[in-house]
């Protein structure tokens, strides 16, 4: 068995085709449409001309499948928090959200749940490390981490209509 090799391929009109055979010899392709679109494709192991499967992607599809393939909370570079008992998670607050309008503070969530709330992303904008005195809007989302517990109570609280 040898090792991954990658290529490109440049469609005039289409985009640029991106080749991966892997290092068990196997062949995947990626056509990078113009559009944001992607085909990925796989070929049979026995003929690596023939194509045994090939899905029309559209741009938001390529994105979940690359982070489903190279997840963020996977970097190298982050602490692993799974490996201290403790789970980070979005909870996004609805339109209609109890806490719509008020204070960060009076949901009492560090001394209810015991999680820590470290970022609030409020439409295209990232609130790190936001104070008891930080006011909160429907459609926010919160990013919590804690326990597994702790995040469900979080999540039972911020759900709160």
């Amino acid at each position: 068995m040898g090792t991954a090799r990658t290529s490109s391929t440049p469609l005039p009109g289409i985009g640029v085709r991106y080749d991966l055979t892997t290092r068990e010899d196997r062949r995947l392709s990626v056509v990078a449409h113009r559009d944001g679109s992607r085909t990925l494709s796989a070929y049979r192991g026995d003929d690596p001309d023939a194509c045994a499967l090939s899905v029309r992607l559209t741009g938001a599809e390529a994105e979940a499948l690359v982070d489903a393939l190279m997840p963020t909370h996977h970097s190298p570079n982050l602490l692993s928090t799974t490996e201290l008992g403790l789970v980070a998670e979005r909870i996004a607050l609805s339109r209609s959200s109890h806490w719509n309008g008020r204070l960060l503070g009076d949901t009492r969530m560090r001394t209810e749940t015991g999680v820590s709330i470290v970022a609030v992303l409020r439409r295209a904008e990232a609130i790190p490390s936001p104070g008891p005195d930080f006011r909160l809007a429907g459609g926010d989302t919160l990013i919590v981490i804690g326990t597994r517990e702790g995040v469900d109570a979080a999540a039972v609280i911020l759900g709160r209509e």
